[in-house]
């Protein structure tokens, strides 16, 4: 690999606040750069993006929305370009002042020719809109103007690019700051900015992709350290950590053994669902314990599991393993899925253990009922948590605060617990204690369907039994496993259906998924191969 793609993925990866943004910035311009001349790059690079989207085929009218500060400049310099290609522009900006050289470019560009309209309902006949309002670092509310002008733009049918984020989005939470554009696109400058990772932006955000403008890597660095606590999950990120590569010599035992402990009567589905995620991980032995009831169900489905029968409650929950069961004996445990709160005692067995835990679902519950912090902090090995919202609010109902960030919540979370905490949503943010977090950028509204979270619970246990090196960081694992899991979600969704992709399938898909991964342009097997 040249110096260059390795500089390109890792620019891919590095996440900023918009604190972190400015001193980047600052240390360029004080070594040299001139900001005119880093507007002119920028705004060059967008033009041509804007040039080659299908949307604004040549000949297109061209509305272009131009705030105060510099963003404003990138889109009056923008607009410059389009003109000087041959697109009918037109420039609205509601704004009397602005930056020096803001108000250079919209000189020029009057001087060009360029109208400038009064009203901004004068670019509903355009053909698209590009979105020049608000850069980053945002952080007051909209004023009612602002806001009634968005919200006049939003219900247009054309498309609106957004420069670096959409104006009225809050930099670093997402949040919306009164009224905020919604974009079909978002042209992300030099980093990514958290904001546009976390779940209150997503549905302003349309399609993102970054334009890298060639910022120095040792003045990221010297912001973000080396490395940077704060990642973005690439695909070649979660691939170099699969088990991807076994020793010709190898055997079962060799490659872990992970035992599920789940289910119940009444949500056997959980066991299910939880053994078929373990049973892709490729992890050399499976043993799942059940309820006696469900072990048949279990070893119709997943004949090539160990299915361990436990005494059972009256409701039909495990009432406690079997004697004979030795936790000492697997690399990894992962518990919660269908147990319901009745398998309390079952639960604090395994917490009690020395063996790699991962906790889901009423795992999470009896944890957090027996006090998350200190029972975790009891323990010698590592534990992952997998809450979603509602769950991680009951594990630690102290940062309630916090929750205004995904990524400051999950960190506090990680910090307080020792564990490694991978707070679901549609930006999973995953934390460990060290204060490293990783954000999976990709993931589909389908996965919004029961079970879903259960397959994750038994991959990402099948992989954390096959972590053998000491030297592996746990962290990695997680996000691999994360990673994964969407990409199953998202290719199940493509091929398979709109409504929804149900557990069953995913569990189906993450194989083809992840061949899909490793070689993205070869064609295999359809997932639906299952049924038959």
């Amino acid at each position: 690999m040249s110096a260059i793609e390795q500089r390109n993925q890792q620019i891919q990866q590095f996440v900023v606040t918009a604190d972190e943004m400015r001193q980047i910035e600052e240390r360029v311009f004080a070594a040299g750069m001139p900001v005119a001349a880093l507007m002119e790059k920028v705004a060059g690079l967008i033009a041509r993006r804007v040039e080659a989207m299908d949307s604004y085929a040549v000949g297109k009218r061209i509305g272009v929305l131009v705030g105060p500060g510099h963003n404003g400049g990138d889109a009056l310099v923008v607009a410059r370009e389009l003109h000087f290609r041959g697109r009918e522009v037109l420039i609205y900006c509601p704004f009397s002042r602005l930056k020096e050289l803001t108000r250079q470019h919209q000189q020029f560009c009057a001087s060009l020719g360029i109208p400038f309209v009064d009203r901004v309902e004068t670019l509903q006949h355009c053909d698209g809109l590009i979105d020049g309002l608000f850069g980053f670092g945002l952080e007051r509310s909209l004023t009612d103007d602002l806001a009634a002008i968005i919200n006049q733009v939003n219900p247009w049918p054309q498309p609106i690019v957004s420069i670096d984020l959409p104006s009225g989005l809050h930099t670093d939470t997402g949040a919306v700051l009164g009224a905020a554009i919604r974009a079909t696109r978002t042209l992300c400058l030099g980093l990514w900015k958290l904001g546009l990772l976390q779940d209150p932006a997503l549905e302003y955000v349309g399609e993102a992709e970054l334009i890298d403008f060639d910022l120095p890597l040792a003045d990221i660095l010297a912001v973000l350290g080396n490395p940077p606590q704060l990642r973005r999950i690439t695909p070649e990120m979660a691939i170099a950590h699969l088990p991807l590569n076994r020793p010709p010599a190898t055997h079962k035992y060799k490659m872990g053994h992970l035992l599920l402990v789940c289910g119940s009567r009444r949500y056997a589905g959980g066991a299910l669902l939880t053994g078929l995620g373990a049973r892709a991980s490729g992890v050399g032995m499976l043993s799942i314990a059940v309820p006696a009831s469900l072990k048949p169900i279990l070893t119709a489905q997943i004949p090539d599991a160990l299915v361990l029968d436990c005494p059972e409650t009256e409701a039909g929950a495990i009432a406690h393993l079997p004697e004979r069961i030795d936790l000492s004996a697997y690399q990894a445990i992962a518990a919660g899925p269908g147990l319901t709160t009745e398998a309390t005692p079952v639960v604090q067995q395994i917490l009690a253990s020395d063996c790699p835990l991962v906790l889901d679902a009423d795992g999470l519950n009896i944890l957090a009922a027996q006090g998350t912090v200190p029972t975790l902090q009891r323990r010698q090995t590592p534990a992952v948590l997998t809450p979603h919202l509602g769950e991680f609010k009951r594990l630690f109902p102290e940062l309630g605060a916090a929750m205004d960030c995904r990524v400051t919540a999950a960190r506090t979370a990680a910090a307080q617990s020792g564990a490694v905490v991978l707070l679901k949503g549609a930006r999973i943010a995953i934390a460990d204690s060290t204060g490293t977090v990783r954000i999976n950028p990709e993931s589909t509204p389908a996965l919004a369907r029961g079970g879903s979270g259960d397959v994750l619970t038994g991959l990402l246990g099948g992989l954390l039994a096959q972590t053998t090196s000491e030297s592996a960081s746990l962290i990695d694992t997680v996000q691999a496993a994360a990673w994964w899991h969407s990409q199953a979600g998202i290719q199940a969704a493509q091929e398979r259906t709109l409504l929804g992709v149900d557990a069953f399938t995913l569990a189906h898909y993450l194989i083809p998924a992840l061949r899909k991964m490793i070689a993205p342009g070869e064609i295999f097997v359809d997932a639906a191969a299952y049924r038959q």
